[in-house]
């Protein structure tokens, strides 16, 4: 876990391949129950985004908490709930990578139900109601996008997560 950190603050919540809560900068990490798949799309609109540069141009550095999940997290409470929270590297990062926007703004335009950049970015997602509509979505952004990375994906219940032996 300590070299995972080392690599990125996100490479442990990836390692464990369920549903976690992540505090500080990725190193307190928390198993959600409960968390249903969500049909999502993942658009990197193929820029470098340093995190050092993001770190440095971030306002403010003290933001409260964010509020408790919640305790029925179907599809609607958790697109409540992510309402009522924020990435507070979204705006630093969009004011150095301007195409952060136009991912975010092309998830928007293909009805993502939620959208928002991933970390410290590029990558930005949007949740969709089905995974057809996430399909959808995905193959009209690559199409008006090229170059751009677009896949349609779905997260996974701790339940169904496979590990390797």
């Amino acid at each position: 876990a300590k070299a995972a950190l080392e690599l990125g603050a996100d490479v442990p919540m990836c390692l464990a391949a369920t549903t976690l809560r992540a505090r500080g900068v990725g190193e307190v990490l928390q198993t959600v129950d409960g968390f249903p798949p969500l049909s999502i799309v993942l658009v990197n609109p193929g820029v470098a985004v340093p995190t050092p540069s993001i770190f440095r141009a971030l306002a403010n550095r003290e933001n409260p908490p964010l509020p408790p999940l919640p305790p029925t997290p179907d599809f609607g409470a958790i697109i409540g709930w992510l309402a009522a929270t924020r990435n507070d590297l979204e705006p630093a990062a969009r004011s150095i990578a301007p195409e952060i926007s136009q991912a975010l703004d092309a998830l928007r335009a293909h009805r993502s139900a939620f959208t928002r950049m991933s970390g410290s970015g590029a990558t930005c997602f949007g949740l969709f109601a089905s995974h057809k509509a996430a399909e959808e979505a995905a193959h009209a952004i690559a199409a008006a996008h090229p170059s751009w990375y677009v896949e349609a994906t779905t997260t996974i219940e701790k339940a169904h997560a496979h590990v390797a032996h």
